[in-house]
């Protein structure tokens, strides 16, 4: 009998290595807090932990609430389809960690003792952790040669051909404030590292050493911007212009050039909000510039757009209606004088994923969104919920915007032109989205050679892309779309700095960590506009920045 009740209080109270049922590092709401120095950036082994004699892995810690990532960060064992070289990685720290002996910190109170955690960092300040040296080593990649210049073209004694280089940066920063109210996606994070004090350096000397000459940022907060972002980039020879989130919110985009190679000629703030609109009751916006290249001869406009749309992957009708306001007002700002568009480029924080019916849209210029879950819009994650399908039309026919994502001309009737008064076609029509712009991303969304999706965010939830940079491809660009309209006035890609996977972050405690002080990652390309030089030689005059028209918002 004794026998019997000991072997069931072994069941009960031993748990096996392989897959704990007990241990509390299963539940995500026990996550020890980063300030009392305990494993900072990784769960905390509770007080029932069974030391296993092998090395270990949860089986179900990312269950229910967490996706089940490609690298378990923490594990020293790799999936077998992972290639466990990093290219684009520098080596240092990559060297297997020291062993050292048990200290007095290892054994506090509360603290099991006997404990082997090896494989997770230690929190000891003088024992040097070897991650916290890793700096992110990314690679430029270069696409220069397949835009050689062909020495047989002439135009004429009349003209001649010109070319304009420059490079746009995109990025988004994290507001501190944000980053305060959503503390529990850092807690892979070591305390110093989430310090306001301590980003804004790595922030801006990471913005000069890209030495882009556009820079668009989102996720900027407003008094850390009036009083040490704006007048840090002014010193660095950039001009700036910023627009906030409406309401209460403490953030916004910030669009800044070098005013040594454009001049401004527009500025114009985007608000998504609307009065008496459910739909549209959030606060994100866009900023809009047109920018005139300093060059001898006139060189087209180039129109610049930075946003960041709402994050709410279950709110794909929002992100869709957003953006059809900021394409509305893209195309009311860049005609030319020759009724053409002037060359494009969109960048920010999309909350959208490679491949989602949101990116195929800005990409393909069309979206038939008819029985389409308001929850896949986005594609950042799955779930039960988000699944009533889109409404006809998305938004209310009050915006003022049609489904091709313009503002609608209204008839002598004060009906919008095109209305058939046909309710079957007007449904079909209704159902399907359309952008007249050709629009390619810089990047591909994989890493070369491995063929392993790139991220632009990664931290304790999460780790997609996100962020895009998009732009008006020229004839002949490396990433213009098969079968895409070509514009007039478009731009050649020269370059990208590549981009990283979840693994590589992964091996750099992810973000933010030492070295890079936000949760995403910059995205930087080089772009080229050729344009045609009249050579009947006219004394150029350049525009002063005090004639830039700026256009109000929204009333």
């Amino acid at each position: 009998m004794l026998l019997r009740k000991l072997r069931i209080l072994a069941r009960n109270s031993i748990t096996r290595a392989e897959q704990p049922r007990d241990l509390l590092m299963n539940r995500p709401s026990f996550w020890f807090p980063w300030w009392t120095g305990l494993y900072p950036w990784a769960p905390f082994p509770p007080f029932n932990f069974w030391p296993p004699q092998i090395t270990w892995i949860p089986n179900n810690f990312f269950g229910a609430f967490y996706p089940q990532p490609r690298c378990i960060p923490w594990s020293n064992a790799l999936p077998p389809q992972i290639p466990t070289s990093s290219f684009n990685m520098d080596s240092t720290g990559d060297e297997p960690r020291p062993k050292r002996l048990k200290t007095a910190e290892d054994s506090r109170p509360g603290w099991n003792s006997h404990v082997k955690a090896s494989h997770l960092p230690s929190s000891s300040s003088h024992v040097q952790d070897a991650a916290s040296n890793v700096k992110i080593s990314r690679h430029w990649e270069d696409f220069s040669q397949y835009h050689m210049e062909n020495p047989s073209a002439q135009l004429g004694d009349v003209q001649s051909p010109a070319k304009f280089d420059f490079t746009v940066l995109s990025y988004n920063i994290l507001s501190q404030d944000l980053l305060e109210d959503n503390s529990q996606l850092y807690n892979h994070c070591r305390r110093n590292v989430l310090f306001w004090s301590y980003r804004l350096p790595n922030i801006l000397k990471e913005i000069k050493e890209m030495n882009a000459d556009i820079l668009c940022l989102q996720e900027v907060q407003e008094d850390h911007y009036k009083n040490q972002i704006k007048p840090s980039l002014e010193a660095f020879g950039y001009h700036c212009e910023f627009k906030s989130r409406t309401g209460s919110k403490p953030d916004g985009c910030a669009i800044c050039f070098r005013a040594s190679k454009f001049v401004l000629t527009l500025v114009k703030p985007v608000e998504y909000f609307r009065r008496n609109m459910m739909l549209l009751d959030r606060d994100n916006v866009g900023l809009i510039l047109l920018l005139q290249p300093r060059v001898d001869g006139e060189a087209p406009t180039i129109c610049v757009a930075n946003t960041h749309l709402l994050y709410n992957p279950r709110r794909g009708d929002i992100k869709l209606a957003q953006l059809a306001i900021l394409l509305a007002e893209i195309s009311r700002v860049s005609l030319l004088k020759d009724s053409s568009v002037c060359p494009i480029i969109l960048c920010g924080d999309f909350n959208s994923v490679p491949g989602s019916p949101l990116y195929s849209f800005i990409r393909e210029g069309m979206l038939n969104y008819e029985g389409m879950p308001i929850g896949e819009v986005s594609g950042q994650q799955e779930s039960s919920s988000g699944r009533r399908p889109l409404s006809f039309p998305i938004w209310p026919g009050t915006l003022g915007i049609s489904q091709d994502c313009v503002y609608e001309t209204k008839n002598k009737s004060g009906k919008p032109e095109g209305n058939t008064g046909d309710k079957a076609q007007d449904k079909r029509v209704e159902s399907s989205l359309h952008h007249n712009f050709s629009l390619s991303s810089v990047y591909s969304h994989y890493v070369c050679g491995t063929g392993m999706p790139e991220v632009t965010t990664c931290h304790s939830t999460t780790a997609l892309t996100v962020d895009y940079i998009f732009y008006s491809p020229a004839k002949g660009d490396v990433f213009v779309r098969p079968g895409a309209s070509e514009p007039r006035h478009g731009l050649k890609l020269l370059g990208r700095l590549a981009l990283l996977t979840e693994q590589d972050l992964w091996n750099i405690r992810a973000l933010p960590n030492e070295n890079n002080s936000s949760d995403h990652l910059s995205l930087l390309a080089k772009f080229r506009l050729e344009f045609v030089i009249h050579n009947q030689k006219e004394e150029s005059v350049d525009v002063p920045e005090a004639t830039a028209l700026i256009l109000p918002g929204p009333n």
